[in-house]
C-alpha cells in the first residue's frame, strides 16, 4: 500500500520562494497544492509552470495543506506563520524565524498550541560542508566565517545581521554548544536604513571565540568558514562545497623539517593540506525533503524553532548593540 503525500504549500513565490515551489513539485513524497501570493502576474505564472492553484487567502492554503513553506519578507512572517497555525499546518519559515523575538514567541507559542512543527530555514545546516564539520569538530577554540554578497534591495527589510549574518550565527551555535558570554559587534549603514556592513566576536561559556563577517556591499558572493581546534584546522567554502583540514600531526611534522632545514620557510607545497571529499547537493532540495520527512514521520526537524530563536535572539543582541553605538 502507497504511503500517503503530504501536502505541501507556499505562502510567498518570490525570488525563494519559487524555488521551494519548483522543489515541492518534484518531491516523490509530497503533493504540491498550491501558493498563496499577493502578485496576480507572479502567482500566474508559477501556477503555469507547476500546475498548482492559486489560493486566494491564507485560511484557504492551510486548509488544503498539511506543510506550507513561508517565504514572504521577514516583517511578514508571524503575520502569515499564525492563520497557518491555527489550521493546524506544519511550517518551514525562512529565516529569521520572525523580525523581533516577541513575534518568534507567538509563533513558537502558536505551534504549540495547534500541535503543529516549526523548521527555521536555517539552510546551511543542509549544507554537505555542515554535515562534515557536525561530525568532525569537537572542541572548537576559533571560528572564522564571512558571508559577503552584492547589494539587492531584496532583504532589506532587516539589516545585514539578520539578512546574512544570521546563518554564521546558527552554525557557531550548533558547533560550539555553549552559551554566549559577550558580543562584542560593529557595522554600518551604505545604501539601506539598516547596517548593510556587520562584524562581531562572540566569546562563549567555554572559551571559544567566533568572529563572524556580513556584508551586503561586496562586488562578489563569498561563503567560507574557518575552525580551529586542538586536532587541527578546518576551511570550508560553503558556496562550492569545498575545503581541506590540517591536522595538528601533520602541522608538527612539518615544523620539525622547518626546524632541520628540510623544508624552507614559505614553501606552501610542503604544508599537510588534506582535501575533503564532500558529496555535493542542492541545501535547499535536501532541507525540504527533510521538513516532509518529519511532517510524515512526525519527528522533530534538525533546525526546531528552538535553534531559530536562539539564532535570532543573538543576532538582535548584536543589531541593537551596533545602532546602539551609532546613536
Amino acid at each position: 500500500m502507497a504511503s500517503t503525500r503530504i501536502r505541501c504549500g507556499v505562502a510567498g513565490v518570490g525570488s525563494l520562494g519559487q524555488h521551494h515551489a519548483r522543489i515541492y513539485a518534484g518531491l516523490p513524497e509530497a503533493e504540491f497544492t498550491g501558493i498563496y501570493e499577493p502578485s496576480d502576474a507572479r502567482a500566474a505564472e508559477i501556477c503555469a509552470r507547476y500546475h498548482c492553484r492559486r489560493f486566494t487567502s491564507l485560511d484557504e492554503l492551510g486548509d488544503a495543506c498539511d506543510a506550507v513553506s513561508v517565504a514572504v519578507p521577514t516583517d511578514q512572517h508571524a503575520a502569515v506563520a499564525l492563520p497557518l497555525l491555527a489550521k493546524g499546518c506544519h511550517l518551514l519559515i525562512e529565516k529569521p524565524i520572525c523580525a523581533s523575538l516577541a513575534e518568534a514567541e507567538q509563533v513558537l507559542a502558536a505551534a504549540r498550541a495547534h500541535g503543529a512543527m516549526v523548521q527555521v530555514g536555517h539552510i546551511e545546516h543542509f549544507n554537505p560542508v555542515m554535515g562534515f564539520l557536525e561530525q568532525e569538530v569537537s572542541a572548537p577554540q576559533f571560528i572564522t566565517a564571512e558571508r559577503l554578497a552584492p547589494f539587492t534591495p531584496r532583504g532589506t527589510e532587516v539589516g545585514v545581521v539578520l539578512d546574512l549574518m544570521i546563518h554564521d550565527i546558527g552554525i557557531v551555535l550548533e558547533l560550539v554548544k555553549s552559551p554566549v558570554a559577550t558580543i562584542h559587534s560593529v557595522g554600518v549603514s551604505v545604501l539601506s536604513k539598516t547596517e548593510d556592513i556587520a562584524n562581531v566576536r562572540i566569546q562563549f561559556a567555554n572559551g571559544c571565540v567566533a568572529n563572524l563577517s556580513a556584508s551586503r556591499m561586496s562586488l562578489k558572493k563569498v561563503r567560507e568558514i574557518r575552525v580551529f581546534q586542538p586536532t587541527g584546522y578546518f576551511s570550508f567554502d560553503f558556496m562550492n562545497q569545498s575545503g581541506h583540514l590540517v591536522r595538528k600531526a601533520g602541522m608538527l611534522e612539518y615544523a620539525a623539517k622547518l626546524m632541520s632545514g628540510a623544508v624552507q620557510p614559505g614553501d606552501l607545497a610542503a604544508v599537510p593540506v588534506e582535501p575533503v571529499p564532500l558529496e555535493k547537493g542542492e541545501p535547499l532540495a535536501l532541507e525540504l525533503a527533510h521538513f516532509v520527512e518529519s511532517v510524515a514521520q512526525a519527528k522533530q526537524p534538525k533546525v526546531g524553532g528552538a535553534l531559530g530563536k536562539s539564532a535570532l535572539e543573538v543576532a538582535i543582541a548584536i543589531t541593537e548593540q551596533i545602532r546602539g553605538a551609532r546613536t
